[in-house]
């Protein structure tokens, strides 16, 4: 031990008055090593491993003790680190954070038991969805700017090519590509409108005609039919008094005419 101190010491006040720049560095007595990872099968089983250190092992065979020792096993897995994370445990004590009222407070329609306040509730105050202006027509759901059949004018039937006699419904609009209705207007009836003029003779099918295009239809010798509606359903004693009422206001009209009688 004293001879090592005195080496220290001597080390330390060395009478070396050279230029330290032209010292070289003796070479190694050994080549360069490098780590390997060894497997251990008592430490395996406990979850470790052992290093060792061989002289110039090449790359590809760290590589491949690397990859054989990292393989996926069932004693291995487990999930991410920080993936899962612990429930609170309410009502557990106070040095649970959440133990005296769980959360709670300590009062009030929300600290009981039971359903609580209903959604939207804003503690008897004009709620937001009463407070904003609602939307008119299709926008609110309302019925009033759904529309109600497919129209087509009688300039787009006079330019479509018909000839003489044939018969204008709506499932010849939809050959002739005039119409194409899609989503909800597929089950929308026919409307013919009165925009145009036509000269050829034809037979129409639809459901309602507007006043102008029935005049016109007329003056050109077509022939009109109105297809009848789906029958909304009603009570019978409903359809009775409609029956009475249609029956009283016929006779009444009946009278009132002087060509009839």
């Amino acid at each position: 031990m004293a001879s090592l101190v005195s080496l220290s010491t001597a080390a330390l006040t060395t009478t070396f008055k050279g230029n330290t720049k032209l010292l070289k560095a003796t070479p190694s007595l050994y080549p360069a090593s490098s780590f390997l990872l060894k497997p251990n099968k008592r430490r395996a089983r406990e979850g470790s491993l052992s290093l060792s250190v061989r002289a110039s092992v090449p790359a590809v065979a760290v590589s491949s003790v690397v990859s054989t020792v990292d393989r996926f096993r069932l004693n291995n897995l487990g999930p991410q680190p920080g993936s899962r994370k612990k429930g609170k445990r309410k009502g557990r004590g106070h040095s649970a954070g959440q133990g005296g009222s769980c959360g709670f407070g300590m009062r009030g329609q929300k600290s009981r038991s039971g359903p609580g306040v209903r959604k939207g509730f804003e503690g008897g105050q004009m709620p937001l969805y009463r407070r904003l202006p609602k939307l008119r027509g299709i926008a609110g759901g309302m019925p009033k700017g759904v529309p109600k059949y497919v129209p087509v004018n009688l300039k787009d039937i006079a330019t479509a090519g018909f000839e003489e006699g044939d018969e204008i419904s709506l499932e010849t609009l939809k050959q002739k590509g005039l119409i194409n209705p899609s989503g909800r207007e597929r089950s929308l009836p026919l409307k013919i409108l009165g925009d145009g003029e036509l000269t050829v003779k034809l037979n129409f099918k639809a459901r309602a005609f507007s006043s102008s295009a029935k005049e016109k239809l007329e003056a050109a010798g077509c022939g009109v039919t109105v297809l009848p509606g789906r029958k909304k359903w009603v009570k019978p004693s409903v359809e009775k008094n409609l029956a009475r009422a249609e029956e009283y206001f016929a006779k009444k009209r009946a009278a009132a005419d002087p060509s009839s009688a």
